[in-house]
Order: structure tokens, then sequence, then C-alpha cells
């Protein structure tokens, strides 16, 4: 494939001048969106007009290298395919994240977690069913769980979950975003989808940073209030996953406390051993 420079509509994602940056496969139909949230005259990310052609989420990865464009698999707000909320209507706000890299994931979740896990986080919860679900850790934050070496190629894990995705999920829509890393797609495009859990995106993009490095995450998928990672390399054990579901918890507690099955940290761990992807909903 020929390298050719960024399109012009592209080239207006970056913030500075992406001289010698290059894309070498043919995008779809689609166009650049700008955030209605704010004034700017720079597009928040370039969204596809339809279906994804197969292996092109994989394609795009393996050029982010050189384009400087994260591919995301976008879905829309309960299926409004309309407006396609809040990615068409530019229901974004990159100008309200800060950067990633002034954030430590580890404070974060230990401040996060210091409020979930507190008495008075929710009044409807009695003191020891709180304690149930937080067990064996309690109050106590038990810190960052250890990562362990990648056997498995992250990037390869990433585009074989892109493909089983969009074969579930026909619908998706392409999303590029100008980023240098998945992680900081979250921020720079300002997705506001956990803005009940934190008002600044780049607090989350700083935890998926860290699990990009510790687990070999990778963003993948975005949707109104959704997140889907790849992860080249989940816990094998459940007392690993008991320490992965703290981080969990801190990070995006619905997924502990509100749905079906046993609501605690410990059940929620069984199913993380070997899971080669994490999904998150905020309320």
């Amino acid at each position: 494939m020929s390298l050719e420079p960024l399109p012009e509509a592209l080239r207006g994602l970056f913030a500075a001048d992406p001289a010698g940056r290059t894309l070498s496969v043919p995008l779809p139909p689609g166009r650049t969106v700008l955030s209605t949230e704010e004034r700017g005259d720079r597009p928040a990310l370039w969204l596809g007009d339809g279906p994804v052609p197969a292996g092109l989420w994989a394609t795009l990865r393996t050029e982010h290298p050189k384009s400087g464009l994260w591919p995301l698999l976008l879905d829309a707000l309960d299926d409004d395919h309309d407006e396609y909320r809040p990615w068409a209507n530019g229901e974004v706000a990159p100008g309200a994240a800060s950067a990633p890299g002034n954030h430590d994931a580890a404070a974060l979740l230990a401040d996060w977690w210091a409020v979930y896990a507190g008495e008075h986080e929710n009044d409807d919860l009695p003191v020891e069913e709180l304690r149930a679900i937080t067990a064996p850790f309690g109050l106590a934050w038990p810190g960052l769980a250890p990562g362990r070496p990648h056997r498995t190629d992250p990037d390869r894990t990433a585009d074989d979950l892109a493909a089983q995705l969009l074969a579930g999920h026909p619908s998706l829509r392409l999303g590029l975003v100008a980023a240098d890393r998945g992680a900081d797609a979250l921020a720079a495009v300002g997705w506001t989808g956990p803005i009940n859990h934190t008002e600044d995106t780049a607090e989350v993009s700083a935890v998926v940073r860290s699990w990009e490095d510790r687990f070999g995450a990778r963003v993948v998928g975005v949707g109104f209030d959704t997140l889907l990672l790849s992860i080249a390399t989940p816990p094998a054990t459940t007392v690993e996953a008991l320490a992965v579901a703290a981080e969990h918890f801190a990070f995006c507690p619905d997924n502990v406390w509100v749905g079906d099955g046993p609501q605690t940290l410990a059940a929620y761990a069984e199913r993380l051993v070997g899971d080669h992807s994490w999904t998150f909903w905020w309320d």
C-alpha cells in the first residue's frame, strides 16, 4: 500500500500540524463532527456514515503509529440511529478534559474506592451489605493489582475483539480520533459517558493507560455511557481477579452493585478470570 498524506478533513482533527502523518487505506463515506457543547472549529472526531467494512478497524489500528488516528467502534444511545447520540450530533466536550498524563491511576482509584466503599455513599444500602460487597477489603484500598508479561499480542487481541463485536453488532459505526494511544482517545474526543462518576474524562484515560501497561488493554468500543476494552493478559486466578475487581469497582461501581446475580467483588471477580474483554457502563 502506498503512503498518502492525510486527507484535509482528517488533518483538521489535530491540534498541531500533522505534517508527516500518512494513511494508506481509503475510508468509507463519513464526515468530521464538531462539538455542539463548545465553541471552536477543530472537529472532535471523524465519523463513518454507515456500517464498518470487515477488517477496516484492524487495518486502521495497525496504521495508528503513522496516522496518529485511533479507531473506535461507536454505538448510539438506545440504538438511536437518527441522531446517533452522542457522536453524530456532537454531544461531546473535548475541551473539558485535562491531560491524561497529569493524573496518577493509583491515586485516582484509591480516592474513588474511598468514596464508593465508604459508609455514606449510598444511604439506602446498610453498612453490612456494603461491607459484604467490598469483602475481603472493606474500607481498605488494596492497591493496584500487579500485571503480568503479555504472552498474547495486545493488538491482535484487540483486532479479534473488534471483529467479534462487529459480527454481533453490524450497526456500529467507525470513529477516528487524533490521539497518541487508545486510552487518550477517550479524553481527546470529549466523551462524557462517566459524567456522574467524574467530570474529567482524562481521569478515565489515565486509568485505562495503566491497564494498557499492566494488562495489555486496548480501547475498542465506546457507547453513550459504555466502554469496551480488549485485554491481552487477564487475571488467571481468582486471587488475581479479586484485586482487579477492586479496581473495577473503584473505576465503575455500577459494574458490581447494579445488575443480576450476586453483587459482590468475589462474584464479579469470578467472571474476570481468563476474560479477554472488559465492559463498563455508568448509570
